[in-house]
Parts: structure tokens; sequence; C-alpha cells
């Protein structure tokens, strides 16, 4: 494991004069109240690394099960790029976006190969794996090995944007603000800290201030504005109903295949859909080929090997 090495001085946006203390309230806040999540009690980084693919976009509810299932199973990235991915996409029933999984495989095989045969925990290494983007990269760094560096996903992003600058910042500002608002040799504690005031009090349709330990320092909330600075500029999107969407079906069709192969004249009623949308269900079935999720097995579709 790679050592980890001091921050360099902060040539980004000013921090906050009160950065001391919102440091001291929010760490005192995790310490008291933060959530015992499972994969807070490792610091090895191929543990990190699958509950932050798994957390991407799925709730730590749900993650959490599948997460110690998924580590039974696998309990090393040896094991899991050893792994049928058929056998991958069975252990991430439930968790939906099956192409994490797929990702996540190829990551595994791909760090295996590599020259250390591990998961790296340098930045560069680990944005160029699949499916892992800055915001997971960073996250291993900071929780596995402890590094000074700010994960920043949606959550993060609107809790610094509410409570440090009070304003909308660019995403790029907004990254060098987070990395300098680490305390130093706290990477940990603070980016869990961040990720449970994100999912506890600073919710993207309706913030639950009353409670929250930054409330009497937020920026937000102390200049008094009625505009939220983390609202998108488009404003709240649609509210599209997910039954019956292609992503619906697709998960559908995922979950049919982990039951079995698939005939092609039974795809539309294993994706949900229709005697009238055989189209549709042809057109979805070659989107799970395309995203390495489904094989042809002469007119059937089935899991990969």
């Amino acid at each position: 494991m790679a050592p980890v090495t001091a921050r360099p001085p902060h040539d980004g946006p000013a921090l906050p004069p009160r950065t001391a203390e919102l440091q001291r309230r929010l760490l005192a806040w995790y310490g008291r109240e933060g959530r015992p999540l499972a994969w807070r009690r490792t610091r090895d980084p191929y543990a990190v690394l699958v509950s932050e693919v798994m957390l991407q976009q799925t709730q730590a509810a749900r993650v959490e099960p599948a997460y110690r299932a998924f580590l039974g199973r696998f309990p090393t990235v040896a094991a899991l790029a050893a792994a049928p991915l058929s056998d991958v996409l069975m252990a991430w029933r439930g968790l939906g976006y099956n192409r994490r999984a797929v990702a996540l495989h190829r990551a595994a095989k791909a760090m295996v190969a590599g020259p250390a045969g591990r998961v790296p925990v340098e930045l560069a290494a680990l944005r160029a794996l699949p499916g892992v983007g800055e915001s997971t990269a960073r996250a291993v760094r900071a929780l596995a090995v402890g590094a000074d560096d700010a994960p920043v996903d949606t959550n993060v992003a609107r809790v610094v944007t509410r409570a440090v600058t009070g304003a909308p910042a660019a995403r790029r500002d907004l990254q060098a603000l987070a990395d300098a608002l680490v305390p130093q040799g706290r990477g940990a504690d603070w980016s869990a800290a961040l990720m449970d005031l994100g999912a506890r009090h600073c919710g993207a349709r309706a913030p639950r201030c009353d409670g929250c330990p930054l409330h009497r320092i937020c920026a937000w909330r102390t200049e008094g504005s009625a505009v939220d600075p983390a609202a998108t500029p488009r404003g709240p999107r649609p509210s599209v109903p997910f039954t019956g969407s292609d992503r619906f079906s697709r998960g559908r069709l995922v979950d049919a295949l982990r039951a079995g192969p698939v005939p092609a004249d039974r795809l539309a009623p294993a994706a949900g859909l229709g005697p009238d949308e055989v189209a549709r269900a042809a057109g979805l079935a070659e989107a799970l080929v395309r995203d390495g999720l489904a094989v042809r097995d002469g007119d059937a579709l089935r899991l990969p090997p």
C-alpha cells in the first residue's frame, strides 16, 4: 500500500474564514452520529472499490446486504477477475444499473493483469479503470488509505455549494475547494462525514436544516437567500415513471436471463412488454449484447460466460 503524503499548499478558491469551525462541527457530529456502514470498517482498497461502485447509483440501505454477499462470493480482486461474468451478474441482482457489474469485472481483470496485480491507490491509475471516475477514485484513496482527497459526487457538491460557497460554482472550483477543506490526515472521516450530511440533512429537494451541525455557519442560510445555490439552472427534472421505461424493461430482461436463456419469441414478455412490442424487445436485447450483459446462443439470449 502506497504511503499517504501531505497535501500540497492550497492555491485554488479562497477558504471561508470559519473553516476550522466547520471542520470541527462536522467531524464532531460524524463521531456521534455517523452511519455504521460495513465498508467503513475496512481499509482494503478492493472492498472499498466494490462499495463505491455499488453506491454510484444505489442507496446505501440497498447496497449493504448486497455488498456483504458480494464480498463473501468474491473476497479478493483475483477472485472477482477469475469468476465468470455470469456469476458476477447473478451476485449483482437487486442493485440495478447492471453495466456497473460488467465494468467492475473488467476492472478486476485489468488490475490482476497489471504489474502490481492489485487495486492501485494512485489517482491516475484508479481513474484509468473501467467504471471508475474522479469521485470513485478519490473515494477509494480517502477511505482506503486516508489520503487527503475529497470525492465530490452530487451529494457532496450540494453540501459544499450550500454550506461553504453559498453560490453556484464551477465543478473544477468545487473540487479544488473540497480538497482544500479536508482536515490534514482526516480524509476518511471527512469524506464519510460529508456523505452522511448529504444523505441525512442536505437533501436535494427538501434539506433538513434543523439539526444540521452546520446550520449556524452555513453560507446559504446565514446569507438568508431564498434561492438554493445548489439548484440546477434548468430547475427540477420532470417526474418520469420508471415502470414501463427502457431501463425498467432492461432490468426485467436481465433478471429473466439470470434464470436461464430466453428464446427470441419470449423476449417481449421477459422484458415486461406486450405482444405488440416485439421490435422494442429485440432492440433492448441488442443493447444488452452491445453492453456486454448478454450473448447470443442460437436464437436465444443468455448471460455471458
